[in-house]
């Protein structure tokens, strides 16, 4: 049982990442959404003429931002930022693996792009919508409807129950992927078809070396030199982006470390231990004591 277990949950294949490596980095990203959120709640708290519109758009900005940022890494590495921040890349589900640095067929990134950014942030806004549409029923007068709003409504009341079977589809996928029965963890790679494979040894350094090419070319148009030019801004946009949210993941898990109970166990621990005995006071020297015997001498001899 023990080796059948060992068998679950590490690879037969070399390039096929663990259960742990594929969870590890889908809760990587989900980790950086509220983190960003919550930090642009309190500037807008600590000057709303400033950045409460950041605030108010937040769901936009990170969006936008979102899609820079993978749109570089399939592009420069054929995988989504937590995916390369964990050393792994796409590949196509079927036919032959292509070199990470060359970055997946323009179909499979696409689709991978959507399924990272869009549905997201349509999934983001329809919780949104439906809380508060909630609230308004709890504190509202039922009115006649018109039959779009009813039609509005009843897909609004569905919604969870869509969302619920969404949520069983993807955990009977990693159970399969578990077992062994499916390429992918994910219904979102298995749609854009792709699946998740480990970094050779040759990836890194093509990656690392991949020539730039230069926008200002000889003999090319104007056109090409525009496409370069804005190429190489969303490229340092998305580069910035990943260095920040490198160094942000980090602090972020070694706030997690900080605040875990072992280590605040370990503290409690530590902090608690007895304190050392104090030292009594150093007693006269034997100088002084011969001093003061001279002293009590005279004293006497005087008297």
């Amino acid at each position: 049982m023990a080796e059948l277990g060992a068998h679950l949950t590490t690879t037969a294949a070399a390039d096929k990442p663990s259960i742990f490596e594929v969870l590890a980095q889908d809760l990587l990203m989900g980790a950086v959404r509220p983190a960003l959120q919550h930090a642009m709640k309190v500037l807008a708290e600590s000057n709303p003429s400033r950045y409460g519109l950041l605030w108010r758009r937040f769901d936009e900005i990170y969006a936008v931002l979102d899609v820079l940022l993978q749109h570089h890494f399939l592009s420069r590495t054929s995988a989504s930022f937590s995916e390369n921040f964990y050393s792994l890349k796409r590949v196509a589900a079927t036919g032959r693996e292509r070199p990470a640095h060359l970055g997946l067929h323009a179909k499979h990134h696409w689709y991978s792009l959507i399924l990272l950014v869009l549905i997201p942030y349509l999934r983001a806004k329809l919780e949104q919508v439906l809380a508060k549409q909630r609230d308004e029923d709890e504190f509202s007068i039922r009115l006649p409807q018109s039959p779009l709003q009813r039609i509005y409504r009843a897909f609004l009341a569905a919604y969870p129950y869509v969302s619920m079977g969404w949520d069983s589809w993807v955990f009977c996928h990693q159970l399969l992927y578990v077992f062994g029965r499916a390429k992918t963890h994910s219904p979102y790679l298995w749609l854009a078809g792709v699946r998740l494979a480990h970094l050779t040894g040759h990836d890194i350094p093509n990656m690392d070396l991949r020539p730039v090419t230069s926008s200002m070319a000889v003999g090319s148009s104007f056109g090409e030199r525009l496409r370069m030019l804005t190429s190489t801004l969303v490229g340092g946009v998305a580069l910035s982006l990943s260095t920040s949210l490198s160094l942000g993941v980090f602090f972020l898990q070694f706030l997690e470390w900080w605040y875990s109970s072992e280590n605040q166990s370990t503290i409690k621990t530590l902090t608690s231990l007895p304190a050392p005995p104090s030292h009594p006071p150093p007693g006269p020297t034997a100088s002084h004591q011969t001093h003061q015997s001279m002293s009590a001498l005279s004293q006497c001899s005087d008297q």
